[in-house]
């Protein structure tokens, strides 16, 4: 298992796609990051003595509790991307017979899939670990002044490593319904419709019961703070909803290559 780990691992820092996504995901983050930076730096030269800040006009919060729940959610809105990340991964199995090739090196497909999941998931917890640092970067440039400290609390690590969690769950999604379809296109098409489920927020006005089983506003609810956010489920429900759907698509996806020929 471990050899064919490496195997998975060694192929996916060797695509050239690979890099483009990263590179790409990892630009806007720095870009957005750096556009929040004079904004936030403003508002913390204006926390109030009793320490009040008003990140958003007209919403004065506590500092600190306020400033850790925009780290958290500055590393939160790259996880709408990462899953496209992930199926990119997958994908590449699936351009000139890659998949054929694959069960012949490893004709065990159950070992195939747990090795090949193993790899996509430890290079998206690189990623999301750079996504968590340049957050925290950039939070410190804004707060050093401030309070220093506030990146390295505890609410703060807890915070980015939920998202470290959820980011990694979440992007095994868009892994896995690209292994389903059997194709890029319709993998990252079918985690956009999974996506815009939660930006849209229909179903968090109109029925918060179901929109809550939906693995992006899992993240949502796990993540985000309730008193700045309309939330459809405590963070049990939410961790439990993000677990079950990596777990459930990629043992499906499992089963379906075992049935499937290899090509």
């Amino acid at each position: 298992m471990l050899a064919v780990t490496r195997a998975e691992l060694t192929k996916i820092l060797t695509l050239r796609s690979t890099w483009l996504v990263t590179g790409i995901i990892i630009a806007l983050h720095l870009l957005i990051s750096a556009a929040n930076l004079r904004l936030n730096s403003e508002a913390v030269r204006n926390i109030t003595p009793d320490g009040v800040i008003e990140l958003f006009p007209g919403e004065p919060r506590p500092a600190h509790v306020a400033l850790v729940g925009f780290l958290v959610a500055a590393s939160f809105q790259m996880c709408l991307f990462l899953p496209v990340q992930a199926g990119v991964l997958a994908g590449q199995e699936f351009r000139a017979h890659q998949l054929g090739q694959s069960v012949l090196a490893v004709p065990r497909r159950g070992v195939l899939v747990t090795a090949k999941t193993m790899a996509v998931a430890l290079y998206l917890s690189l990623v999301s670990l750079v996504i968590a640092s340049i957050s925290t970067a950039f939070m410190y440039a804004a707060v050093k002044d401030w309070s220093p400290g506030m990146v390295t609390s505890g609410d703060a690590l807890l915070g980015q490593g939920r998202f470290l969690v959820f980011a990694v769950l979440s992007a095994l999604v868009g892994y896995a319904l690209t292994l389903i379809a059997r194709s890029t296109l319709i993998g990252i098409g079918a985690t956009v419709a999974l996506i815009a489920v939660t930006m849209t927020q229909l179903t968090a006005v109109f029925v918060p019961a179901v929109d809550a089983l939906f693995p992006f506003s899992a993240g949502r609810n796990l993540l985000l703070d309730p008193r700045d956010n309309r939330l459809t489920a405590g963070p049990a429900h939410a961790l439990v909803v993000t677990v079950l759907w990596p777990v459930v698509t990629t043992a499906v996806a499992a089963v379906l290559l075992n049935r499937r020929d290899a090509r």
